[in-house]
């Protein structure tokens, strides 16, 4: 079978792998549709994460459907579904508090544990999500990064009119800005880019600015989704008092204005990843309604032999989601 792996950072290529072996216990065997790539894969293929393992098969943003199945799997043969592609033990303190997604022993498909981006995977039925056969792939593709925005939006309370920013406009960004336009917020976006701020302007009534355009303590909630310092700082100072700031981007370190959280009871949340199946089924009610706008977000899907495009695109970091095919005819 074909797959993708990186070698070494800034090193990718197509190559063929062995069949798997036969099968065991709960594994199934899944082949895939659709491979989204996330910044995190971004982040691997450029050699940003300390934790990431060489060489590595990307990929953990997967649509497939199950061809083989172990005696004790969960599911049969023929059904579509979507993957948790990071492990937990179910044994840890974290874990036996429900906090299955920061597990002391966690690995990540595509960061230290091989992905899914090749025809054929397998994985623990344990970690596989049905859907049902008539929701689109185009929606089903975004179940994965879409629970990452679901589980951080549990942390805060937004109704109508609540007054939202959200700092960064990629993917993640993009999926906060159609949940709260769901909710009803009164939404704010707030990017460096001009190409994204229009891009957003898609999901209706949305404000849009650059940074140095927001004044301080506007927001009741911010969303930082750019993982990136100044963003960060941002965050803290433009949370109006009383408002809660919600940190889903990754940056090494950022200045806490200490004093400002204080006065302001100000509430700082980290949020990372999801709780399975809680956080991924929820994400598949949203993802069911007709009315639940997410159409911008994918910006192309391309046929997984021409990974190297694909990867280019979303390396640029102009677009939005990039979706790797992997359908044997190469249509959607």
């Amino acid at each position: 079978m074909l797959g993708l792996i990186i070698n070494e950072p800034g090193n990718l290529e197509l190559k063929k792998f062995p069949t798997s072996p036969s099968l065991k216990g709960d594994e199934v065997k899944v082949k895939l549709i659709y491979g989204g790539i996330c910044g995190s894969d971004i982040g691997v293929f450029k050699g940003k994460f300390a934790h990431a393992s060489y060489p590595i098969r990307p990929g953990h943003e997967l649509l497939g459907t199950i061809i083989e199945v172990g005696s004790d799997a969960k599911y049969g043969v023929g059904t579509k579904i979507v993957v948790q592609p990071n492990s937990y033990c179910g044994e840890c303190d974290l874990c036996l508090k429900g906090k299955t997604n920061i597990c002391r022993h966690k690995q990540s498909l595509g960061v230290n544990t091989d992905g899914g981006f090749a025809e054929e995977f397998v994985i623990s039925s344990k970690y596989v999500l049905p859907i049902p056969d008539e929701m689109p792939d185009e929606r089903a593709v975004l179940i994965e990064p879409f629970a990452v925005i679901v589980h951080a939006f549990r942390k805060v309370t937004i109704t109508k009119d609540t007054s939202v920013a959200v700092i960064g406009c990629g993917t993640e960004g993009m999926l906060a800005i159609a949940l709260a336009t769901y909710l009803g917020a009164d939404i704010t976006a707030i990017d460096i880019s001009q190409e994204k701020l229009d891009k957003v302007k898609s999901f209706g009534k949305i404000k849009t600015a650059h940074p140095d355009e927001v004044g301080d303590g506007n927001f009741d909630v911010v969303i930082e989704a750019a993982g990136a310092k100044q963003s960060v700082e941002q965050a803290m100072h433009i949370a109006g008092s009383g408002g809660s700031v919600v940190l889903i981007g990754i940056t090494p370190e950022a200045n806490f204005p200490a004093v400002r959280v204080v006065r302001n009871e100000l509430t700082v949340y980290g949020s990372i990843i999801y709780n399975f199946p809680d956080d991924f089924e929820t994400t598949l009610e949203y993802l069911k309604q007709d009315d639940f706008y997410v159409e911008p977000i994918i910006s192309e899907i391309i046929p997984f032999k021409e990974y190297e495009r694909a990867y280019e695109a979303a390396v640029s970091g102009k677009y939005g989601k990039i979706v790797l095919n992997f359908k044997e005819d190469g249509n959607q």
